[in-house]
């Protein structure tokens, strides 16, 4: 047979038995020659079915008739397969080990090799699956140590494998509906009603048994100060009108319980935990913010929360520091992690767990798991032991269907501007990561705004909540910022900016935020050619050179970020003065986030922003917004917005009544 020629030394295999030497040896002319050739070559004289992922890794799939294996093809095959195989190099001299594993868990577990190949890694051995019916034979190569450590992991694997389809079998409705009616036909033909309650019965004993024998979670850590305890009523009212008007309520159906009092100074909250009030006086805070001091009598209770506030208020250290005292002080010792913070973008995620480092709690350790890193070194340092895992929901959904996280043990939960979990699709994956959390564990939410979408989500995963918020659950900028816009042209925003950063002084610092990461290179191209330094940030980058410009600009190595809306949640840079929208965003909440970018920390900041024609659509929310922080509207803007408003009801009157035909037809004979 004639085979195509890849201008290489071709590698000869015949099914007869091979001897250690030449599987070695047509082992290295395989890396020599192409994988296509490789694997054409094997099919045509292999034959049967056999995944050899660690010797020469490719998979020969020959099937037979009706997809199953020839007994023939097996019995002429087998000594080349089973009979003389051995590993090279380091593994030699050591007989395999082999156990039967079903067919299903193997497509389950081998991923199209990945799986298989991170076995081998971290257990140092040489894996062989030969496929069979209904059995496939997997062979381990290695000490007898490795072999026993592999064998381990894929029994367990092959073990959760199937405690994932029983409980997926219940999981799905017993019954099938028929012409959309709660009936189904029994063997007889009739018609036979389902009953609902029995199922629902069903599924209720399946969650008690699921959950059965997990230690019981603690959640009240609080000891009100006397301080705090004394306050009257007026005085707490006098407090939260002036602190930014600090809204408190109990969404518990029924009877209500007592709103806590806030904690103004960190002894308050704290005077129990030295340990905490030794890091806090470490970082140099005066005071906590007013959603902090509202929030921690809350979370130290047990109770669930959903903070609603602007970027910028203190919300991350408002759930960290109550987490570390619920995960240290549980009454039974914990098999896993006990926390788990749920956040829209990797920055924010690792924002998280550097907040996580510097205000360290008893020495837990925390696990920072997102899209885009090093999957193989997160994986490894999840086996390595974590307390705290801080991760977006893609990845961790990721590691969590393919058995490399335990979540079981979680109770304490936290998702992090929810808002923008759900803006970009993350509900799903969210709602399949917490199956695998204990339902009596904790809840924190924190959100920027409070849509329709939000609220759902609280109801379903928060049980009795109470929230708090910053002076109404309509959008509002920081009232720290002053918004300043300027209505232009395409053409000119380009000498707007040049402008701008021509009259920066060496202590401003200025994100500026794009539409398009190709705006945002072409920009960041214009300024270094003018010798202006400068860092982009957008998805487009690799990490490791996202991370490096994050650094550079926290660190005031450049004094510029140009930024797509990736940057604009979880941007934590305290001395940032200036945000500046070159391109207004795709709707008035990303605004609130970018502007939130700036006046930090009790500090001031200055946004500027560039409104053309195309954004006349927005004029009339970002008037609002404007006025509920109290600043000043442009002329332009207000002739913008009602210019718009005017367009869009001559619209609606032309499709209500029809266009006007104008002139009638001519016909013309």
């Amino acid at each position: 047979m004639d085979y195509p020629d890849v201008g290489r030394m071709p590698l000869k295999l015949t099914s007869a038995p091979l001897r250690t030497e030449t599987l070695r040896e047509n082992h290295l002319a395989s890396i020599r020659t192409s994988r296509v050739w490789t694997e054409f070559r094997l099919r045509e004289e292999l034959g049967p079915p056999g995944l050899f992922l660690g010797l020469w890794d490719v998979e020969v799939a020959s099937q037979t008739g009706g997809g199953q294996e020839s007994p023939r093809d097996w019995e002429e095959t087998e000594p080349c397969c089973r009979g003389t195989l051995q590993a090279s190099g380091p593994l030699r001299g050591e007989p395999g080990c082999g156990l039967q594993v079903p067919n299903p868990a193997v497509r389950a577990h081998s991923r199209g090799g990945s799986n298989i190949k991170e076995i081998q890694s971290s257990t140092y051995t040489k894996i062989q699956i030969i496929r069979g019916y209904p059995e496939a034979e997997v062979r381990i190569f290695g000490t007898k140590a490795m072999q026993s450590k592999a064998k381990t992991v894929i029994d367990d694997l092959v073990k959760k494998q199937e405690e994932y389809k029983t409980e997926s079998k219940l999981g799905v409705a017993a019954v099938q509906l028929s012409d959309g009616k709660d009936a189904m036909k029994d063997v007889s033909g009739e018609q036979k009603l389902i009953d609902w309650d029995k199922f629902r019965e069903n599924i209720l004993k399946w969650n008690e048994k699921k959950w059965a024998g997990l230690p019981p979670v603690k959640k009240n850590f609080y000891i009100e100060s006397e301080k705090t305890s004394s306050m009257s009523q007026e005085q707490v009212d006098n407090w939260r009108k002036e602190n930014y008007n600090i809204i408190c309520d109990d969404l518990k159906d029924g009877e209500k319980r007592p709103l806590p009092n806030p904690t103004c100074n960190f002894e308050d909250a704290f005077h129990c935990y030295p340990e905490v009030m030794r890091n806090i006086q470490k970082a140099g805070f005066q005071k906590p913010t007013p959603i902090q001091s509202q929030a921690w009598p809350i979370i130290l209770q047990g109770i669930d929360l959903i903070g609603v506030a602007q970027t910028g208020t203190g919300k991350t250290l408002s759930y960290l520091m109550p987490g570390f005292i619920h995960i240290d002080s549980q009454p039974v010792a914990r098999n896993g992690p006990g926390m788990l913070v749920l956040t829209p973008t990797r920055e924010l995620a690792l924002q998280v767990d550097a907040e996580c480092s510097e205000y360290s709690y008893r020495g837990l350790k925390s696990v920072c798991i997102y899209g885009g890193g090093d999957r193989d070194g997160q994986i490894k340092d999840l086996s390595k032991g974590a307390d705290i895992i801080i991760a977006t929901p893609g990845r961790l959904h990721d590691l969590q269907m393919n058995n490399f996280v335990y979540l079981k043990s979680i109770t304490y939960l936290v998702l992090d501007e929810a808002d923008k979990m759900l803006d970009m699709g993350f509900e799903p994956q969210i709602m399949k990561i917490l199956l695998d959390v204990r339902p009596d564990r904790q809840t924190v939410m924190t959100s920027a705004t409070w849509p329709y979408a939000v609220r759902r989500l609280a109801q379903s995963y928060l049980k009795e909540p109470m929230i708090v918020y910053v002076g109404t659950l309509d959008l509002v900028a920081v009232s720290t910022v002053t918004q300043n816009i300027i209505v232009t042209t395409e053409d000119e925003k380009r000498s707007h900016i040049q402008a701008f950063i021509d009259s920066m002084s060496p202590k401003d610092k200025v994100i500026i935020f794009v539409s398009r990461k190709a705006v945002a290179d072409h920009l960041s191209s214009d300024l270094g050619i003018r010798r202006i330094s400068v860092e982009s940030l957008h998805g487009n980058r690799e990490q490791s050179d996202r991370e490096r410009a994050l650094k550079s600009f926290k660190t005031g190595k450049v004094r510029i970020l140009i930024a797509t809306d990736l940057a604009s949640r979880g941007l934590d840079v305290h001395d940032v003065t200036h945000v500046y929208n070159y391109d207004f965003p795709r709707n008035i909440e990303e605004y609130v986030h970018r502007v939130g970018r700036t006046g930090r920390a009790g500090r001031t900041g200055v946004s500027i922003t560039l409104i053309t024609r195309n954004d006349w659509k927005i004029a009339g929310e970002l008037i609002n917004i404007l006025e509920r922080a109290n600043q000043s509207v442009p002329e332009d803007l207000v002739s913008m917005a009602e210019r718009y408003k005017a367009n869009k009801l001559k619209k609606e009157t032309e499709n209500k009544w029809g266009r006007p035909q104008g002139k009638p037809r001519k016909f013309y004979h």
